[in-house]
């Protein structure tokens, strides 16, 4: 129900230059029965991590790639399928940020719910977070005042819906963030349930002393 804040994270940005990086790709299937968020990192990109033909280690286990807490890819980051697992891992691995020319939709939405900001640039200001990432200089993303800063003090703007940027910052999943703004409701629709439907809250043993109709027996 709560996951880390995200307000303010510095660090090197892992660049991937390459399209269509689907969930695949970054949780292969045969993964899949994992189910335990914790250690999923070692299975992120396996097949690009543990390819015989790679000319050097894939850029995630590349010092000082391989502590990046901002990943940038190009365009179609995330699509095919929608398992939660290809968010899960990355957040294992420690990505925090992902700057992207695109995503898959459902991935979107899954990095918010595991504490994941997606941020979406094209053009120039994407060439000029790659360049920062090829050079491995530290990039700043601020989600406070909502900007990417660079070494030399620029910084670009970046857009992100209200209601989910909330939940980063107070560090607060669905379930968190809705008992957050309507537990009082909740709990006052409870509390009339439990008074008209009062069976509904027993146990098995209390269940007994009702009958067919919701009545409480008198019990010799």
């Amino acid at each position: 129900m709560s996951m880390k804040p995200f307000t303010t994270i510095e660090s090197v940005a892992a660049y991937i230059d390459e399209d269509a990086i689907d969930t695949d790709i970054i949780f292969p299937a045969r993964f899949l029965l994992l189910l335990d968020k914790v250690g999923l990192a070692k299975h992120a990109f396996h097949e690009r991590r543990h390819s015989p033909d790679l000319a050097q280690p894939f850029i995630l286990d590349r010092p000082p790639f391989d502590a990046a807490e901002i990943l940038v890819a190009r365009r179609d980051f995330g699509t095919g399928s929608s398992r939660e697992q290809a968010v899960w891992c990355l957040v294992d691995f420690g990505i925090r940020c992902i700057i992207a020319e695109s995503f898959g939709e459902i991935f979107f939405a899954n990095c918010f719910k595991n504490g994941v900001l997606p941020i979406v640039k094209s053009g120039e200001e994407l060439k000029r977070i790659r360049d920062a990432a090829g050079k491995a200089q530290k990039i700043r993303v601020d989600l406070v005042e909502r900007l990417i800063r660079f070494e030399n003090g620029d910084a670009i703007s970046f857009e992100v819906d209200e209601y989910r940027r909330d939940a980063l910052l107070n560090g607060l999943d669905e379930i968190g963030s809705i008992l957050r703004d309507d537990g009082e409701d909740i709990a006052r629709f409870e509390e009339r349930q439990r008074r008209q439907s009062p069976w509904l809250y027993l146990t098995p043993q209390k269940l007994s002393t009702f009958d067919d109709l919701g009545k409480e027996k008198i019990l010799d």
